[in-house]
């Protein structure tokens, strides 16, 4: 099937279960859990005016399920597939709609954090406990955010001040001697407010492969933010964050800095015009030692202006962007810095219950020229309750340093990096369907992405000298299913991912990408008093590109419970993996040996806090 002939197929199954959506329930308010997004278009629109498939990770889920890494947020849910080798500050990638690790674009509060030389965001060093939201942006979104935005976007939103002054202090401990300290000074009065947080953790870790020594991981992190807002609108704000530790695997440990400054300024220009400028640089430092020292540090800085303007119930934004990478390292690269130009344009057109939505984008990269993507989407509300949306949209992935200009001569064969690079080039069609009630939610997606000229890594039979080439091309299928129930006290999530991903050359699964995985969240909340369980379960998957080594699936069940035991007092108890599941996900090879070795999880694992709020 080509992806011409999808819509008509999945506008076809998504009707034929129309009928059984709408007889489910009647509502007397379809937002009751429609949250309000600002990833999944420029500027603020509820999760359905989105017309995107948009999961939101609140404040309030985070602080149920107490989450040990960032990465344990977004694992299982719709269309993610999370791969790491060991826990504790291990390398992880994030597979977003199967696209490759270098697929998806990570923001923090709207500063874009990644390794210019590997392309992957620093998904293990980024602490939790400085989070209060997520949103999970799935689909193809070049058009708005450039390169690399071929399986979605996921942007974090770190702590924000509420009304009034306040503090915390928290400690905690657990299994494999883990110690953490975390607290925080916030303020909000008027139209001012600042916050200040730290987080320090320490932990001896586990092994990461069978037979092998643990590793252990320490990691210190702080953010600060200032912010005012105007008499006559707008404001304007600070954000300063940074991470920084260590983390040890198989044949040495890594030093790591990440740091990120943003500073945005919003201005009223008149009843029809709001602009937004926002400056941003941010750090990626590592330096590694043991079988294989190398160093490699990126620095990224970038303007970005956005102009929205409104005429009655339609919109227009027009903005421009530039963002500069300069990379330093051990090895050398026949380059070391390069510049990319933007201009990008978002219509909303609102016809009561339909709405449409156009956006393009224009980027001029010196290192690679010109791309243009683009994307459109169409929404219409079937009633009160229920929305059918269809989109088309472009995206690529842009080359990254490594493969275009990095050099590693060796007497075992040489890497050298091919400057004639295109970038990666999808094409994504989608139908979904969503219901949203007073008390709960479903959404169901289908979708393809066409990607051609894959970055593929080749290597010469006689020589072993290696380069990377646009040699292939991939089609990859899904199915995404999504639920969640707020009565009660109760509180419940479901998610059910299926994804049919195919090299078209080889016709084999692409790697790492699981078909199917599942997640249930449940939790009961009394007056002082929580309970929660997550389930999760992942199919096999295939570590390399010639289905050659197949790792098993697994399924884990975590449990939690909070006391609020005094006023301003609380305490938890959580238990991940409880079944002691020491599954794969990927795969190594030894440093002396080379011979491949199952990357594992930590087993069964305990973490207790106390914790300590005050304030007005």
């Amino acid at each position: 099937m080509s992806i011409h002939q999808l819509p008509a197929v999945i506008s076809g199954i998504s009707l034929a279960v129309l009928p059984l959506a709408i007889a489910a329930q009647p509502a007397s308010d379809a937002d009751a859990l429609d949250p309000i997004v600002v990833t999944a278009t420029l500027g603020p629109k509820t999760v359905g005016e989105s017309l995107s498939s948009v999961t939101v990770i609140d404040k309030d889920n985070i602080e149920r399920q107490r989450p040990a890494e960032f990465g344990d947020l977004l694992q299982a849910q719709p269309g993610v597939n999370l791969v790491s080798d060991g826990n504790y500050g291990k390398t992880t990638s994030v597979f977003l709609r199967g696209a490759g690790s270098s697929g998806t674009v990570f923001l923090l509060d709207g500063i874009r954090l990644r390794s210019a030389t590997v392309g992957i965001p620093p998904w293990q060093f980024l602490p939790p406990e400085l989070v209060e939201s997520v949103e999970l942006v799935r689909g193809a979104k070049s058009s708005l955010y450039g390169a690399d935005a071929v399986g979605g976007v996921v942007q974090a939103f770190t702590l924000d001040p509420e009304v009034g002054s306040r503090g915390w202090a928290e400690i905690q401990g657990g299994s494999h001697n883990t110690r953490e300290i975390t607290g925080g000074l916030a303020a909000r009065e008027g139209r001012s407010s600042f916050l200040a947080s730290g987080v320090y953790s320490d932990t001896d870790g586990t092994n990461v492969r069978a037979g092998g020594e643990d590793k252990g991981f320490r990691n210190a992190g702080g953010l600060a933010k200032l912010s005012h807002n105007f008499d006559q609108g707008g404001g304007a704000g600070l954000t300063v964050f940074q991470s920084e530790g260590n983390t040890e695997f198989e044949g040495g440990d890594t030093d790591f800095v990440i740091r990120a400054m943003g500073l945005h300024l919003e201005a009223v220009a008149s009843d029809y015009w709001l602009t937004r400028i926002q400056f941003s640089e941010a750090r990626d430092e590592q330096e590694t030692f043991g079988s294989f020292p190398s160093t490699f540090d990126t620095l990224s800085r970038s303007a970005r202006w956005e102009n929205t303007l409104t005429a009655d119930v339609h919109e227009l934004v027009l903005g421009a962007e530039f963002m500069a990478d300069e990379v330093e390292g051990s090895d050398q690269f026949a380059e070391s810095s390069r510049s990319n130009s933007a201009v990008f344009g978002q219509g909303r057109l609102n016809f009561s219950a339909t709405e449409l939505m156009l956006s393009l984008r224009l980027d001029d990269n010196e290192a690679y020229g010109r791309e243009e993507t683009g994307g459109i989407a169409l929404g219409h509300q079937l009633d009160g309750s229920h929305r059918l949306r269809l989109s088309y949209a472009t995206s690529f992935r842009a080359p990254t340093f490594n493969d275009l200009y990095l050099e590693v001569p060796s007497d075992f064969g040489s890497y050298s990096g091919n400057p004639d690079l295109d970038p990666e080039k999808g094409q994504m069609v989608e139908v979904g369907l969503a219901g949203r009630y007073d008390s709960w939610f479903w959404d169901a997606a289908i979708y393809q992405n066409d990607v051609d000229d894959l970055i593929t890594f080749v290597s010469d039979p006689n020589t072993s000298d290696s380069t990377v080439e646009n040699v292939e091309t991939a089609r990859i299928r899904g199915v995404e299913l999504s639920s969640g129930i707020e009565t009660a006290g109760w509180n419940l999530a479901a998610a059910l991912t299926y994804a049919d991903t195919e090299n078209r050359d080889t016709g084999a699964r692409l790697p790492r990408r699981a078909e199917k995985n599942l997640r249930l969240d449940v939790d009961r909340v009394f007056s002082q008093w929580s309970l929660g369980a997550s389930f999760i379960a992942e199919s096999d998957r295939y570590n390399d590109p010639a289905n050659a080594s197949l790792l098993p699936g697994y399924g884990t069940v975590d449990m939690r419970a909070a006391w609020d035991f005094l006023p301003g007092w609380s305490a938890s108890l959580k238990v991940d993996n409880l079944l002691d599941r020491r599954y794969s996900t990927s795969q190594g090879n030894d440093s002396v040996t080379f011979e491949s070795f199952d990357y594992l999880s930590a087993g069964r694992t305990f973490m207790a806090s106390i914790r300590y709020d005050f304030g007005q």
